[in-house]
């Protein structure tokens, strides 16, 4: 092997710890449905922010990170708002007091509190579940394809091949080690539910936070500025950009150049352009289905799903990030030491688990790898969590076998969290690289998410027909259209296509979606009216405001789009600030890292205001 044997005995020992908390939160985990899927909404809102936070904190995401600020800098920063990560800030202003109120259990079962029982909230239904599962299923292939690549650099086949019965070529070994680790994080998951994913993630985090550090100073006190500047092409460490990208690797590291030409950002503002519209429109649509709509239907109150939700951002960003500078400045300096080859070809995905190879001294080698692999685990198993409660309590308990019992209901979580992992595994033999697999995620699928789910916070008479049908030709597009357009755009970067395709997936849904809810009858409207009183949003609810108010005067409609609009403009500074001041300190760029202090306090300071002290009074 090619770490010691304390670095393998600290990583076993994290592996040990826990799927031993999976089996001791077992039986409270199954003790109903709610305690299996929400922890018995009994958990703090700190505790599940941390989750939350641990969750994003995965591996696959973190080896591109890490890519993205080797290659563009400081210019890296904007990259993540493909996801979009600014979502976290339109949560905390006021969508997770919106999806809390609801008081249920998965995000399908909300579609039942806004389009009725009828055949529209059937069909609305059925295609969240849909959705959900397939965005399930690519996020865990994602995941999957990122632990391996991970591993094969520690553990190589032939250490290993010796003591199995069988042999894989070298283009296979990162499949064979997904599928271990894989098998572990589905197995703590199964045994203790959310509350396993919560107290488990809790552990990864605090051995994520020690990890960073312990990277980011060694990379202080290893690099100076001088340093750094005679390895990095002019521009490198400013964040800001003009029409084109303009990092040129030419006479220093000449393969990047070929990496930016094969990712499509060298029109760096169109880029960026893209990305905040689609962002935005991500952003107001609200969660995904997935685990991070979850936890925050996990959380006690409305209001306190609103402070975990900031507080996923303020503890993720500048922990996260001052790692992933101490690893690039230190992967940059010495790059001439690192291992990148996989499979035969140059991989700069493989970045991270080099570095950290090379790097690391024994002790924090074994701690990172622990942290990295926690991090797996922690986006892995909240990932899977998020499966069967929308198969088992969605379909299978609505359906199928409405008087199940508690233990038929586990069982059925079982069968469905094996079920996922072994086609997403099948997935990911496919897939050639983590970009390709974040880039249809983030821009094809969530094309056809965006206009039925924005619409029905937002437009009253949006009804289940016209959600069902956007939704499900949004799915469809975001399958068809992106092969379609590279077959005839083929000169355009593959891993872009699904940006690129983003508008025409939004238009085409969203037309859809809006000319089906027009042309076919409105939902029952004291539906509407049940569901404006529980939730109160702004928007065009004009008609369904009116009969609200005719029927109780003393009912208050939601007057905050104002404050609420400023905040996510202050909460976005303020969150890409955490992004961009530890890799400030890192590199030691003293009167940028100053600036950026600055605006972070005053942005923190307006967001105490007219954010925090208000939200007692509106999270009701």
């Amino acid at each position: 092997m090619k770490i010691s044997l304390i670095d393998v005995s600290i990583v076993l020992a994290y592996l040990v710890a826990i799927v031993a908390i999976g089996f001791v939160l077992k039986a409270r985990a199954s003790k109903d449905m709610q305690a299996y899927y929400q922890g018995g909404k009994k958990l703090p809102w700190y505790m599940l922010g941390l989750s939350n936070a641990s969750g994003m904190f995965d591996i696959s995401g973190t080896m591109w990170l890490v890519t993205l600020c080797f290659v563009y800098g400081l210019k890296s920063i904007w990259i993540p708002w493909l996801w979009p990560v600014f979502n976290q800030v339109f949560l905390m202003v006021y969508l997770s007091m919106w999806l809390r109120r609801s008081n249920v259990l998965t995000g399908a079962e909300w579609m039942r509190t806004r389009f009725g029982d009828g055949q529209g909230g059937k069909l609305a239904h059925l295609v969240v579940v849909l959705f959900a599962i397939i965005g399930v299923l690519g996020f865990l292939a994602y995941g999957f394809v990122g632990i391996g690549k991970f591993i094969e650099i520690f553990i190589p086949w032939e250490t290993v091949s010796p003591y199995l019965p069988f042999d894989l070529a070298d283009e296979n070994v990162p499949y064979f080690y997904g599928i271990l680790f894989t098998s572990i994080a589905t197995l703590y998951v199964m045994l203790g539910g959310m509350m396993s994913i919560v107290w488990a993630d809790v552990l990864q985090f605090t051995i994520m936070t020690f990890a960073a550090l312990a990277i980011g100073i060694i990379a202080m006190v290893s690099i100076t500025p001088e340093m750094l500047d005679a390895a990095v092409p002019e521009g490198w460490a400013n964040p800001f950009f003009g029409w084109t990208l303009d990092v040129d690797w030419s006479g220093k590291i000449d393969e990047i150049n070929e990496k930016i030409l094969s990712d499509g950002y060298s029109l760096f503002s169109i880029f960026v352009m893209m990305m905040v519209f689609k962002g935005v429109l991500v952003s107001a649509a609200g969660p995904a289905p997935n685990y991070d709509m979850q936890k925050i239907l996990a959380t006690k109150s409305p209001r306190e799903a609103a402070l975990m939700s900031g507080f996923v951002s303020i503890v993720l960003m500048p922990i996260r990030y001052f790692m992933i500078a101490g690893f690039t400045v230190l992967a940059i300096v010495f790059y001439d030491k690192l291992d990148l080859m996989s499979g035969g070809k140059l991989d700069f995905e493989n970045i991270l688990p080099s570095a950290i190879l090379e790097f690391a001294p024994v002790g924090i080698m074994g701690i990172l790898l622990a942290g990295l692999i926690a991090a797996f685990m922690s986006t892995f198993a909240s990932t899977v969590n998020a499966a069967p409660a929308y198969l088992v309590n969605d379909i299978y308990l609505r359906y199928i076998n409405p008087s199940a019992s508690n233990k038929t209901l586990i069982r059925a979580s079982y069968l469905v969290s094996v079920s996922v992992v072994v086609i997403s595994t099948i997935i990911g033999l496919y897939v050639q690289s983590i970009n390709s697999v974040l880039q249809w995620l983030v821009s094809g699928l969530w094309g056809g998410y965006v206009i039925s789910n924005i619409l029905k916070w937002y437009w009253w008479r949006l009804n289940g027909l016209g959600y069902f049908y956007g939704m499900l030709s949004g799915i469809v597009a975001a399958l068809v259209f992106p092969p379609i357009f590279k077959l005839i755009f083929p000169d355009v970067a593959g891993d872009i296509v699904p940006l690129t395709v983003f508008p025409l997936i939004l238009v085409f849904s969203g037309l859809i979606c809006v000319l089906t809810s027009l042309y076919t009858k409105e939902d029952d409207r004291e539906v509407l009216k049940s569901f404006y009183k529980t939730v109160n949003p702004w928007g065009f609810w004009g008609p369904i405001k009116a009969a609200v108010l005719k029927e109780n005067p003393d009912f208050t409609p939601n007057p905050h789009f104002k404050r609420d609009t400023q905040n996510i403009v202050v909460g976005v500074i303020t969150q890409t600030c955490l992004v961009a001041l530890p890799i400030f300190i890192v590199i030691k760029e003293w009167q940028s890292m100053s600036v950026t202090m600055a605006i972070l306090l005053i942005s923190a300071l307006v967001l105490k205001k007219n954010w925090y002290d208000n939200l007692r009074s509106t999270a009701l």
